[in-house]
């Protein structure tokens, strides 16, 4: 996929980018920046994040990461800027708990801290950067700061077609509503001015 531009990437994964509606957040003075550095549950890093906004309500996402699993695996930002790999769910037994849920409200894939996959090689490495109207970086720098966080598995954005049944009910169960499914979190960065 070399020379393969972000929007054509996105394409080929169905991944839809959101167009701007009347809630796009106000813009940041362009330039605004913020970035992370990503760990894994043994405190190694394992790579960078950094958001840039561009002073139209949209902002530049940029990762890079080394040394993880191959395949596609969930993205995400958090609501809280902590990065605790022995703060366990209670519930699923995934670190980082206290990183807390999705940025945004409602149902996945529409809060404001969902991103597209993120897909590894075979060499453990991955890199990918895109323009988002989800957020601007003024909302990331909240009191309680927010993180980004890496899942084991894809997420798969809440798209369970209805042929699917679990518990006797079609479609997208609790657990997809609410992370899309996308496992354990592996990997995380507390999200902070530069």
């Amino acid at each position: 996929m070399v020379g393969m531009s972000s929007v054509a990437l996105l394409a080929v994964l169905g991944t839809t980018i959101a167009l701007p509606t009347a809630e796009t957040p106000p813009p940041s003075p362009a330039g605004s920046r913020v970035s992370a550095v990503i760990k894994d549950v043994r405190g190694q890093s394992v790579g960078t994040l950094q958001i840039e906004d561009n002073g139209s309500g949209k902002s530049l996402v940029t990762i890079a990461v080394a040394g993880l699993s191959p395949g596609f695996h969930g993205l995400h930002i958090h609501s809280r800027g902590v990065c605790d790999p022995k703060s366990i769910d209670p519930a699923t037994g995934s670190p980082f708990f206290n990183s807390g849920p999705h940025l945004g409200e409602g149902d996945h894939p529409n809060h404001t801290g969902d991103l597209p996959n993120l897909l590894v090689g075979e060499d453990g490495i991955a890199g990918a950067s895109y323009v988002t109207n989800r957020f601007v970086v003024r909302q990331l720098l909240t009191r309680q700061g927010t993180a980004v966080v890496i899942h084991s598995k894809p997420d798969n954005m809440a798209n369970i077609p209805a042929r699917y049944r679990s518990d006797g009910k079609t479609g997208a169960d609790a657990e997809t509503l609410k992370a899309g499914d996308s496992g354990t979190r592996i990997a995380c960065g507390v999200i902070g001015s530069r």
